[in-house]
């Protein structure tokens, strides 16, 4: 595992946060050095752009008075936070900070790219990866899909008396999304993920089915 701080917050990396982007990034199917390198760029690119997302949400809860740490694992992240109850508003900013600042560097890396003096292709391939990484991790989350950004920002504006209606715009955008992802790109990844998210919110459901 490694650990480091970064503005004053400590991180974590687990092993397997490598280990999934990698296979993310196609891994499984390099077969020359160079394809080898590329996914080196796509993991440099991925722990960029994922760390700066979860710095957005550690920043902004420190700006609120919390303890915060960044902890990278399989397939994504999160920034925890303690010290402070958080009001409705301030949970919504926290959770909205992630995915805001992740496209803000994918739209500053795509306006960067054509002022830049000319680049090689892994350099280029490196930016293009980076400007992709943070466009989509950050639309991925803003999907109102618990526990996604999106579910938690549409659980913050409910609030825990609407946690229903929150579980079942969960679910249903859940197993729209993954059929849509499967039918569309073939991404089974995809299929599984949302699959769990709809299953977990069904889950919740029935738990509170009598409060």
């Amino acid at each position: 595992m490694i650990r480091f701080s970064l503005l004053g917050i400590p991180v974590r990396v687990h092993p397997f946060f490598w280990l999934t982007l990698a296979v993310i990034g196609g891994a499984l199917w390099a077969d020359s050095p160079e394809a080898m390198f590329r996914i080196l760029l796509f993991l440099l690119a991925g722990f960029i752009s994922i760390l700066v997302h979860e710095l957005g949400h550690a920043l902004t809860a420190r700006k609120f008075g919390a303890r915060s740490e960044i902890v990278l694992q399989a397939f994504g992240g999160y920034a925890a936070y303690s010290g402070v109850r958080m009001t409705r508003p301030q949970s919504f900013m926290i959770t909205a900070a992630g995915p805001a600042v992740q496209i803000v560097l994918g739209i500053a890396v795509l306006l960067a790219i054509p002022s830049l003096p000319q680049l090689n292709q892994n350099a280029l391939y490196f930016l293009v990866v980076l400007y992709w990484i943070s466009l989509v991790w950050a639309l991925l989350n803003l999907l109102p899909v618990l526990p996604l950004d999106g579910g938690q920002m549409l659980n913050a504006i409910l609030g825990p008396e609407r946690i229903k209606t929150t579980l079942w715009v969960s679910l249903i955008v859940a197993a729209t999304a993954g059929l849509v992802f499967y039918l569309l790109f073939k991404n089974i990844l995809g299929l599984i993920f949302m699959g769990m998210f709809a299953w977990q919110s069904w889950q919740a459901l029935r738990e509170n089915r009598w409060r």
